[in-house]
């Protein structure tokens, strides 16, 4: 049986990819949580602090005290004074969304992003959390900056198919994904058309610092397919890696950076 801890860690996880918040029933069958178990839990972090319960839906959701200890702790890290500068100077060249990803455990998750649109289409999703490896350019180029056999660990790990519900251009198999790792691995840089989302593209490279097996997280540019042609991708490699090389150089200005991420 989870503890009481893992349980609340896993309420607080869901509700962060549910900023509309969910009904108890819900969140205690999706956890596969018996519900007077999870009503419990919520009881307690809502006495915290950390989760509130909107009275005109019923539905439970984390409060900004939460988001408060996140930036916080951003900010304690470094991370914005190191990387931002980088990361508006790419959005300021490309005209579009460029993001930051750093390496925790398994997982890649998003830290930071500066906005490079200001007519037109502009792109920028509510990506959750962490990253979706099989089915973003991130994900594809820290897969290919890993060996093999650590590469089909993560995506097992995650599985494909979550694949299915993505866009048309997402690999549906494990095969189709391991020749896209193998082909950003020979180009140094990853792209993906239509994979994420339906009419969106996107093109990556690995952050990797001297001295370490794995990297370290992603940079990218994301923006609708129309204007982010694939000869536009091209052509902007080259800056996303320069700029991955930047980030990577800074990385001694922010602890996070500093560690070792996941093993190759």
């Amino acid at each position: 049986m989870t503890s009481v801890r893992d349980r609340a860690l896993a309420i607080v996880e869901l509700l962060a990819h549910n900023v509309r918040g969910l009904p108890m029933s819900e969140i205690g069958d999706r956890l596969d949580i018996p519900r007077t178990a999870a009503h419990r839990v919520l009881a307690d972090l809502k006495e915290s602090g950390y989760v509130k319960q909107d009275m005109s839906t019923s539905h439970y959701m984390l409060t900004f005290k939460m988001a408060s200890l996140g930036l916080s702790y951003l900010a304690a890290t470094g991370i914005t004074d190191a990387a931002q500068p980088l990361l508006d100077e790419l959005a300021e060249t490309s005209g579009e969304l460029v993001r930051l990803a750093v390496a925790e455990a398994d997982d890649l998750i998003w830290v930071a992003k500066a906005q490079g649109a200001r007519t037109g289409l502009r792109y920028d999703p509510d990506a959750g959390l962490d990253i979706y490896l099989p089915a973003t350019a991130n994900g594809i180029a820290y897969l290919a900056a890993l060996s093999d056999e650590r590469a089909l660990a993560l995506v097992a790990r995650q599985g494909m198919d979550k694949a299915r519900d993505m866009g048309p251009g997402a690999p549906q198999t494990l095969r189709a994904l391991m020749d896209e790792v193998q082909a950003a691995r020979e180009r140094g840089y990853a792209f993906v058309v239509e994979a994420y989302e339906a009419g969106t593209s996107a093109l990556a490279a690995a952050i990797r610092v001297a001295g370490q097996d794995a990297p370290i997280g992603t940079v990218s540019i994301a923006g609708p397919s129309i204007r982010l042609t694939r000869d536009r991708m091209d052509a902007l490699a080259a800056k996303v890696i320069a700029c991955a090389e930047a980030l990577a150089l800074v990385n001694r200005s922010s602890p996070v950076f500093a560690r070792s991420p996941s093993r190759a």
